[in-house]
């Protein structure tokens, strides 16, 4: 990793909701080391200041997408640029999905909103390796039919199965309507074989951690990404802990057996 951000040039970039935008990037000249599914860059709007973002797509050599949502100034003025203009990056930082380990396993994936960009990378490692895995099931959901993310994608996500919900519906939608974990009665996985990567509110892992778990997943092999306000991404200014994990560092994925305690006190 670098702590220097480098000169990265904005090559791409797609709408995918009203306030959600993929950016794609590439290296103006030096780049940065290989990322792996699960970590994030700190990615500087210059003359504005920088954000924590999670790599939505790492299959091209150099480039790096990053999914961003518009919701304070450094992510407004970042899904606000043009292509052809110049971001900084530095990274990688924190750790991975550690998708290797899931090889033999049915793999299980269960996002919630934003919570599926950093899940497209391990999803994109699966489906490139398929006879070193198991089933693939991935679960989404989203407050809105309009806030589905990658709606192009999903279709070649869905074998053996794969599955949107939402929260509310709008005249036409036709699709299922409730909490992600509702679908997880539809999914094909055998508990004792599966592990399992969930991103998304809290409140989400918590239930979708604890339903998994009671089916006979093992604890450790529910891995988890969790969010707190990062500042420095090196593990120094502290504005990221929870417990004793400075998450920058220690995280953002762990186990849920390292998180599970965690999670259950509010004040933290």
């Amino acid at each position: 990793m670098t702590t220097v951000p480098l000169p990265y040039r904005l090559v791409g970039r797609r709408r995918e909701t009203a306030d959600v935008v993929t950016l794609d990037l590439e290296p103006v000249g030096e780049s940065l080391q290989p990322f792996m599914p699960g970590q994030f860059a700190m990615v500087y709007a210059f003359g504005v200041g920088e954000i924590p973002v999670s790599v939505s797509r790492t299959v091209e050599e150099q480039r790096l997408s990053h999914t961003v949502r518009a919701v304070g100034a450094v992510s407004r003025a970042l899904c606000g640029l043009p292509e052809g203009a110049s971001v900084g990056v530095r990274g990688p930082f924190g750790t991975s999905w550690n998708v290797s380990a899931a090889r033999g396993h049915d793999v299980l994936v269960i996002a919630g909103g934003i919570g599926l960009a950093p899940l497209r990378p391990l999803i994109d490692a699966v489906l490139t390796g398929p006879h070193a895995y198991g089933r693939l099931n991935v679960l989404a959901g989203a407050r809105t039919p309009d806030d589905l993310l990658y709606q192009d994608e999903f279709p070649g996500w869905k074998h053996p199965f794969g599955a949107v919900t939402v929260d509310l519906p709008i005249r036409g939608w036709t699709g299922r309507v409730g909490v992600v974990t509702a679908l997880l009665d539809e999914a094909h996985f055998a508990p004792a074989h599966t592990t399992a990567f969930l991103c998304g509110p809290e409140v989400m892992i918590r239930a979708a951690a604890r339903q998994l778990i009671h089916r006979g997943v093992r604890a450790d092999r529910v891995r988890v990404s969790l969010e707190r306000n990062m500042r420095c991404a090196t593990g120094h200014c502290g504005h990221c802990q929870l417990g004793p994990l400075l998450l920058c560092r220690d995280g953002p994925v762990v186990g849920y057996d390292v998180a599970e305690h965690l999670l259950d006190v509010r004040e933290l």
